[in-house]
C-alpha cells in the first residue's frame, strides 16, 4: 500500500513561488520568448499611462550588466501605504499578484497590462528589482531582491521635476535559459507599440553596442499598413475604418487585398497587445467583411441569386491591422501571455462597425470591389477542382521532380526509418567528400550544394522553382512536395541540417534555403524539423590534449586550460578540417551543437525576409543605415602568439 495521503500532504505556495515555481504558466516559456515578455509586461504599463493621456515619451535601456530599463512620463505608481491590505503601493503592484488599480475604471479606460500581475511576475522572476517612482514633486525608491521576496523598504530620495515611473530589472539567470536581451526583438516590439499609440515616441538604447533607435507615428495604422504591404500589388487602396461602439469598445481597422497573392495575413491587437492567435475581435472582422462583399456581389448580379462568396476565398491575399481598445470591465485574454482575446462583446462591436461603414466604401468604389470579388470567384472556382483533376496535378508534379537524376549528388543513408534519419546539406564538394566520409551511414544522408540556390522571396510559379537544380534537388531529397501538396507525413528525414562555413558565403547560403523552407516547406520549419549545424572556429591544441571552440570566449578559456606552448587551427571553412575532425565536432550525435530552427513571430520573420531578400533595395538602403553600426574598433589590433594558420 502506497503512503497516507491526507491534508499535511499539501502545499501552499505564498507570494510570488507559484511563479518562479510553474513561469510557463504565467510567460509561456522559458526560452527567450519567455524572457522577452518580461519587457511587453513592464512596457505594456507604460503604454497604458501614455493612452490616459499621460506623457510623450517612454525609454526601453538595455544597460550593459544585463538588466533593462523602461521609464515613463505617467502618473508615477503610488507609494503610500494601504491600510486596509497594510501594504505600500509599491508591494501591490510589485510583490502581490492580482494586485493593483487596473479594477478601477476610474484609473484605466483602456488596459493592456492585465489584472495587476504583469509587473509582479517579472519581479519575481528577476535577481533584482528597482522602482522609481516620481510623483507629487518626489522621487520614492524601492528596491527588491531574491525573486520579489524580499523589499528593502522604501526610501524618499528628494525632490524631483521628473513624473512617471522607472523600472530595472535584471532577469534571474536560475529560470531562463539564456538572459540575453535582443535588440532587434525588442525594436520590434515597441515599433508595433508606437504604431497603436500615435504621437507617443519610443526611445530604445543598447549601452552594450550603442545603438539606439526612436520609433513615432503619426498616421499609426495607417502607416503600420503601408510596412507590411510595401512593393506589393494591391487590388485596392487601404481601407481604412474606425468607429466606437455603445459598449465603448474602439475599433480601427487598416486592410486591403495583393494581387497574386493567397496568403490571409491578419494582424490583431488588443488594447495595445498583439493577439497573436486572435480572438473575438478577428472573428467580428471577418463575419462584416464577408457580409458586406457578399451584399454587393448579390445586388450588382456578379453571383447567381442563390450562390454566395467563400470567405476563406475571399480573404486570400487579404492583409489587415485590426486594433480594439476595450474597457476594462469588459477586457478579457486567454492566457497571461494575452495571445488571444475572449470578450465576447468584441465580436458585435467589431461587426456592426466595420459592417456600416465598409458598405458606403464598396459603393464608392465599385471597381477595387468588383476587382476582388472576381479574385474570389476565381478562388472558388479552382478549390471545385474534382479531386481527380488533383490527383492528375500531383502525379504530373512528381514526375517532373523525378527527372532529375540525383546518383552524383545525394549520399543517401541505408534505413528508412524516416523520423530518426538526418539530411545534411552542405555546401561545396570538399566539405561534401569530408561529410560522407565522417558520417553515420545508417542514419545520415549528405546532399552537397554546388554553388547557391535560388533566391525563392518573390518566387511562386512551379516552373520557376523546378528549374533551378538546387531547389529541385532539395524537393526531390525531402520527398514531401513543396507549396499546397507538400504533406508533412511524407518527409524522409525527421532532421534536415544546413551544415555550410563560418563566412559571408554561408551565411547567404543559410539565409537562401532558410528563405526557401519558409516560403515553400513552411511546415517543415513549422514542425522542429530544420536545424543549422555549429562547426567549431577554432582547434587549440599541444602534444597532450585539443579542445574545439565554437567561439571566441571558448577559444580564451582553451588557452588558458592547455597553457603555453599551445597552437591553433582557425577553420575558415568545412574542407579545413579531416573527416575525423568534422564527424566528431559537428555530426557526431553525442558531440555536435545543431540550433532548431523556430519562427516565434511569424509576421515579423516574413517581413524581414522581404527586407532583407526582397526586391526593394532603397527600403534595405534604409534599414542599415538606420540599424547598423559602421564604426570600425580595433581594426589594427592583432594578439601576438604562436598561433598555427
Amino acid at each position: 500500500m502506497g503512503e497516507v495521503y491526507n491534508a499535511s500532504n499539501l502545499k501552499v505556495l505564498h507570494g510570488l513561488l507559484p511563479v518562479r515555481e510553474r513561469p510557463g504558466m504565467y510567460i509561456g516559456s522559458t526560452d527567450t520568448v519567455g524572457l522577452h515578455h518580461l519587457v511587453w509586461e513592464i512596457v505594456d504599463n507604460a503604454v497604458d499611462e501614455a493612452n490616459e493621456g499621460y506623457g510623450k515619451n517612454i525609454y526601453v535601456t538595455i544597460h550593459d550588466d544585463g538588466s533593462l530599463e523602461v521609464v515613463d512620463q505617467g502618473r508615477g505608481i503610488p507609494y503610500d501605504y494601504n491600510a486596509k491590505e497594510k501594504l505600500s503601493g509599491f508591494q501591490i503592484v510589485y510583490q502581490t499578484l492580482h494586485g493593483g488599480g487596473k479594477f478601477d475604471e476610474g484609473n484605466y479606460s483602456h488596459a493592456g497590462g492585465l489584472h495587476g500581475v504583469g509587473a509582479a511576475v517579472t519581479n519575481a522572476l528577476s535577481v533584482w528589482m528597482e522602482v522609481h517612482s516620481y510623483k507629487d514633486g518626489r522621487d520614492h525608491f524601492g528596491r527588491f531582491e531574491k525573486g520579489g521576496s524580499k523589499f528593502l523598504g522604501l526610501k524618499d530620495l528628494g525632490e524631483t521635476t521628473k513624473r512617471g515611473t522607472s523600472v530595472r530589472f535584471l532577469p534571474d539567470k536560475e529560470i531562463f535559459e539564456d538572459t540575453t536581451w535582443n535588440f532587434d526583438r525588442i525594436a520590434a516590439h515597441l515599433d508595433d507599440s508606437a504604431c497603436l499609440t500615435k504621437g507617443v515616441t519610443f526611445h530604445l538604447k543598447d549601452e552594450r553596442s550603442g545603438r539606439s533607435q526612436d520609433y513615432y507615428y503619426e498616421k499609426g495604422l495607417l502607416e503600420y499598413y503601408s510596412r507590411r504591404t510595401v512593393n506589393k500589388v494591391t487590388l485596392c487602396q487601404p481601407i481604412h475604418i474606425e468607429g466606437k461602439s455603445d459598449d465603448k469598445i474602439k475599433v480601427e481597422t487598416v486592410f486591403g487585398f495583393i494581387k497574386d497573392n493567397y496568403d490571409e495575413k491578419i494582424i490583431s491587437f488588443a488594447n495595445g497587445v498583439r493577439t497573436s492567435d486572435g480572438g473575438y475581435h478577428v472573428t467580428g472582422f471577418k463575419k462584416a467583411v464577408t457580409a458586406c462583399f457578399n451584399s454587393y456581389a448579390s445586388s450588382h448580379n456578379l453571383i447567381k441569386k442563390n450562390d454566395s462568396l467563400d470567405g476563406d476565398c475571399l480573404r486570400e491575399g487579404l492583409v489587415c491591422i485590426l486594433s480594439t481598445w476595450i474597457p476594462e470591465h469588459l477586457l478579457q485574454f486567454e492566457g497571461q501571455t494575452k495571445g488571444k482575446l475572449g470578450t465576447k462583446e468584441a465580436l458585435a462591436s467589431v461587426d456592426s462597425i466595420i459592417e456600416d461603414k465598409l458598405s458606403y466604401y464598396l459603393e464608392e468604389h465599385s471597381k477595387e470591389t468588383e476587382a476582388i470579388v472576381q479574385k474570389t470567384i476565381n478562388e472558388m472556382r479552382i478549390r471545385a477542382k474534382t479531386e481527380e483533376d488533383k490527383r492528375k496535378e500531383r502525379e504530373l508534379l512528381k514526375s517532373k521532380i523525378n527527372s532529375f537524376t540525383l546518383s552524383d549528388k545525394l549520399t543517401p543513408c541505408s534505413t528508412k526509418d524516416y523520423l530518426n534519419n538526418e539530411l545534411f546539406i552542405v555546401e561545396g564538394d570538399s566539405a561534401g567528400g569530408a561529410a560522407k566520409k565522417g558520417r553515420d551511414p545508417k542514419h545520415q544522408a549528405i546532399l552537397p550544394l554546388r554553388g547557391k540556390p535560388k533566391n525563392t522571396t518573390e518566387v511562386d510559379d512551379e516552373k520557376t522553382l523546378l528549374g533551378n537544380k538546387e531547389i529541385a534537388t532539395l524537393i526531390y531529397t525531402i520527398g514531401a512536395g513543396f507549396d499546397d501538396d507538400f504533406k508533412i507525413k511524407d518527409i524522409h528525414y525527421g532532421k534536415v541540417i544546413i551544415m555550410t562555413d563560418a563566412d559571408d558565403d554561408g551565411s547567404h547560403i543559410q539565409s537562401l534555403l532558410l528563405t526557401f523552407f519558409y516560403n515553400h516547406m513552411k511546415p517543415l520549419i513549422d514542425n522542429g524539423h530544420v536545424y543549422i549545424a555549429c562547426p567549431p572556429l577554432y582547434r587549440v591544441y599541444n602534444t597532450k590534449k585539443e579542445i574545439y571552440c565554437y567561439d571566441d570566449n571558448d577559444l580564451k578559456v582553451a588557452k588558458d586550460e592547455i597553457g603555453k606552448g599551445y597552437k591553433i587551427n582557425r577553420y575558415k571553412g568545412l574542407g579545413e578540417m579531416n573527416y575525423t575532425q568534422l564527424a566528431k565536432t559537428t555530426m557526431a550525435k553525442d558531440k555536435r551543437r545543431l540550433i532548431q530552427v523556430k519562427i516565434t513571430d511569424d509576421d515579423e520573420c516574413s517581413d524581414k525576409i522581404s527586407l532583407f531578400l526582397g526586391k526593394d533595395s532603397d527600403r534595405r538602403k534604409e534599414w542599415v543605415e538606420n540599424n547598423i553600426d559602421f564604426v570600425v574598433r580595433d581594426a589594427f589590433t592583432k594578439e601576438v602568439s604562436n598561433e598555427e594558420e
